[in-house]
């Protein structure tokens, strides 16, 4: 039933979409941008760096998970966030959809299930794009777009549980103060030792490193235990992160 109901939050948002699609679209292309500018500019400058397992990756093929990482951080957190606390918030979208027979986890599960889908659409294109490059090199990398799912899962959830907190779009600042450093400083365009030891453990506990580690080495086919604990990682923020949405949205909406 849960199911059914959360199809019909995900029509809603299809919908109201239709005279927005430029918004959409326009997200599809930055990380791509991002990936041909870096390895026509930077790529014959930096050369070669170490990836999985020890694997020298040219500049591109290193960059280019990092960047697919974060497309899917980026597709989903934008409705997770932005979304969610304008129906909250001023349109009392939540409020006509529980008039109905909807319940709250129904809600919960269909804004998810969107900002999952709009961060899949993103990474999927990426991961074209990957193909097409070369920087996909293993039969493991027909794993990567599930693992980019599983990453819009965890940023989407765990998006949602902090817009359910944010007073006024003033606390959007604070989106942008986390995502920015999490982008930059995630292992995302250079390996982990080439950071200070005393940082390492620092950007380990940002869950877009984890997300760009399991889709490289998924990407070169590199697959050991490290893989499973970056699955277990984005897995635990996406329940964490979703179970602190039921919740509050039952406080904000019922109690």
């Amino acid at each position: 039933m849960i199911v059914l109901a959360a199809t019909r939050i995900v029509e809603r948002n299809v919908l109201s979409y239709r005279r927005m699609w430029p918004a959409f679209v326009s997200g599809l292309f930055e990380p791509i941008f991002f990936l041909f500018s870096l390895g026509v500019g930077l790529g014959p400058l930096v050369g070669r760096l170490e990836g999985p397992g020890g694997r020298l990756l040219d500049y591109p093929d290193f960059v280019a998970p990092g960047l697919l990482a974060a497309a899917a951080m980026n597709g989903a957190m934008i409705d997770a966030t932005f979304g969610l606390f304008f129906k909250l918030k001023y349109a009392k979208t939540y409020e006509a959809i529980l008039a109905t027979p909807m319940e709250i986890g129904d809600v919960a599960a269909g804004e998810v299930t969107w900002s999952l889908m709009r961060g899949g659409v993103y990474s999927g294109l990426f991961v074209a794009v990957m193909a097409v490059q070369g920087s996909i090199s293993s039969w493991w990398g027909l794993l990567v777009w599930p693992a980019c799912l599983l990453i819009a899962l965890a940023f989407a959830s765990a998006g949602m549980a902090c817009a359910t907190f944010m007073r006024g779009w003033q606390d959007f600042d604070y989106v942008q103060l986390i995502l920015l450093p999490l982008f930059l400083f995630s292992a995302t365009f250079y390996p982990l030792k080439t950071y200070p030891p005393a940082l390492r453990p620092i950007v380990m506990l940002s869950p877009l490193f984890h997300g760009a580690e399991l889709v490289r080495q998924l990407a070169v086919g590199v697959v050991g235990p490290s893989t499973l604990l970056h699955v277990a990682v984005l897995a635990g923020v996406a329940v964490v992160g979703f179970t602190v949405v039921r919740r509050r949205l039952r406080l904000l909406l019922i109690t």
